[in-house]
């Protein structure tokens, strides 16, 4: 993947993905990784959630896909997270359609099937307003 990390910009944090499909998993650490950031990927949002109460790293975005098993879907895991850290940026992907008035405040929402140039839009995006 060809993706220039200068336009990106340097990711100040780690950053969080929380998907149970595995390709899209790890298509997303790849993408993440060749744009220079630390990641950390979950099968489900109450894995991810375990860590983020117990990691001592800076989490600046998290990536979630709404139908996750476990007990935390991935909408309720970006509420979770933004009433604890309100600054870390999130995106939401689901195949699903939700109405913007639906999805956590200041949250992204990337419709499935994405494009790489459609994930990294919303990560510039996301991260270009908590700057």
């Amino acid at each position: 993947m060809i993706v220039n990390r200068k336009e990106m910009g340097i990711i100040g944090g780690e950053v969080l993905i929380v998907e149970d499909d595995q390709t899209l998993r790890v298509l997303m650490v790849e993408i993440l990784e060749d744009i220079g950031a630390k990641t950390k990927a979950f099968e489900t949002a109450d894995e991810a959630l375990i860590y983020l109460l117990q990691s001592p790293f800076h989490c600046c975005l998290v990536i979630v896909d709404y139908g996750v098993p476990g007990q935390i879907n991935g909408m309720d895991f970006i509420s979770m997270v933004k009433k604890k850290w309100p600054s870390t940026g999130s995106i939401l992907t689901s195949g699903y359609s939700f109405l913007p008035e639906t999805v956590p405040g200041a949250t992204f929402y990337l419709q499935k099937p994405w494009s790489i140039s459609d994930l990294i839009a919303s990560i510039r995006a996301v991260l270009s307003d908590d700057s």
